[in-house]
């Protein structure tokens, strides 16, 4: 996953359509909103903490649960970029998106000006945020609340565990037993 996202960050989209597809591609895979939450995000859902950090915080249709989603440095570049221009959303709404069917469309294109072999959907973006999320070392309780999950159980199906993670949670393992037990 993580070598598909670098070679599509490094690939620019060869016209304005593209790019806004892009973008809002990469804007899903670090939120883990789904297409139909990001088609129907309100600015009235982005919220600054006591911190001074902001937030998504909206009510999964799908689910009826919270998600809290802290918003990192390219999603709240791409709110700016894309804020008071003819693709800005209407009516308190982010993003003017199209259907999930162009966007598909789009997305197979960007794949193959990028050389990705795997066909890029929407429906992928949560299973890469969640896989994204836990090579990082965020734990799985964590992704479920972002994900707006009612149990870790369906987080599971999302996450994809690495070879990677996998090697680097036994590293520490056995950082942490080493010296303790003795044969």
């Amino acid at each position: 996953m993580n070598d598909e996202l670098n070679l599509l960050m490094k690939t620019p989209p060869k016209s304005g359509t593209q790019r806004f597809i892009h973008d809002m591609f990469l804007f899903s895979t670090f939120t883990g909103l789904a297409y139909a939450d990001l088609k129907n995000l309100r600015y009235d859902n982005i919220v600054r903490k006591e911190d001074g950090k902001q937030w998504i915080v909206l009510n999964r249709p799908k689910t009826g649960t919270a998600s809290y989603i802290p918003l990192f440095d390219i999603p709240l570049r791409l709110i700016e970029k894309y804020r008071n221009t003819a693709i800005a959303g209407l009516d308190g709404k982010v993003f003017r998106l199209c259907t999930i069917e162009n966007a598909d469309i789009q997305l197979r294109k960007i794949a193959k000006a990028a050389n990705i072999d795997k066909r890029l959907t929407y429906h992928m973006v949560r299973h890469n945020y969640a896989t994204l999320c836990l090579s990082m070392g965020v734990p799985i309780e964590t992704i479920s609340q972002t994900l707006g999950h009612r149990s870790i159980s369906t987080t599971q199906i999302y996450a994809d565990i690495t070879r990677t993670k996998i090697n680097e949670d036994m590293t520490n393992l056995a950082e942490r037993i080493k010296g303790k037990y003795k044969l």
